[in-house]
């Protein structure tokens, strides 16, 4: 293979793996937002639910807490519903806390989107740098060989940064069990 070859096909195999890398951080980076924002959806639409429900239970027992209040007598029913309506009170409150724990798996998320978008900037940090020693006036052979050395150090940044990535999200789903976010 003539020198002229060899550099071509290292150049092309540099640039590829650079854009693979990208597309593959940037997905992933698209997925971590997406999923973000369906926790956060959630969660609001949950809460929101809870509050409604807190509020027409309160109105509820605020209408026999009058009717006491104007003198009158609550009937047997009206006894038990109040003694009800405090724990229906309480699970609509737990219903709500239970959502707010969104925030947990919304800070692991954007905390992986930021490991990624910081791992893309110093990769592409480090092509930037090593693309620096390459001098107009340099040899087919030694173009090679800064191509061989950025390669090598792009490639354990890639891999050093799939290895803090790893790590799932997990989430207690808000009513049907786990779910693991990827």
């Amino acid at each position: 293979m003539t020198r002229k070859k060899i550099l071509g096909s290292h150049v092309k195999r540099l640039l590829s793996g650079v854009s693979d890398h990208g597309k593959k951080h940037l997905t992933e980076v698209e997925t971590d937002l997406i999923q973000t924002e369906l926790l956060l959806e959630e969660a609001i639409d949950k809460l929101t639910s809870s509050f409604m429900a807190i509020h027409t239970a309160v109105g509820a027992q605020q209408d026999t807490i009058n009717l006491l209040l104007a003198g009158g007598t609550p009937s047997a029913e009206d006894g038990a519903r109040l003694s009800a309506m405090s724990d229906e009170i309480g699970a609509h409150v737990n219903t709500a806390i239970t959502s707010m724990q969104f925030q947990d798996m919304t800070s692991q998320l954007i905390d992986r989107t930021l490991k990624r978008v910081t791992g893309l900037r110093e990769f592409l940090g480090t092509l930037g740098s090593h693309g620096a020693d390459i001098v107009p006036e340099a040899g087919s052979e030694e173009i090679v060989e800064l191509l061989g050395k950025v390669s090598m150090a792009l490639a354990i940044q890639s891999l050093e940064l799939r290895s803090v990535l790893r790590k799932a999200v997990n989430q207690q789903h808000l009513e049907s069990g786990d779910i693991e976010l990827f």
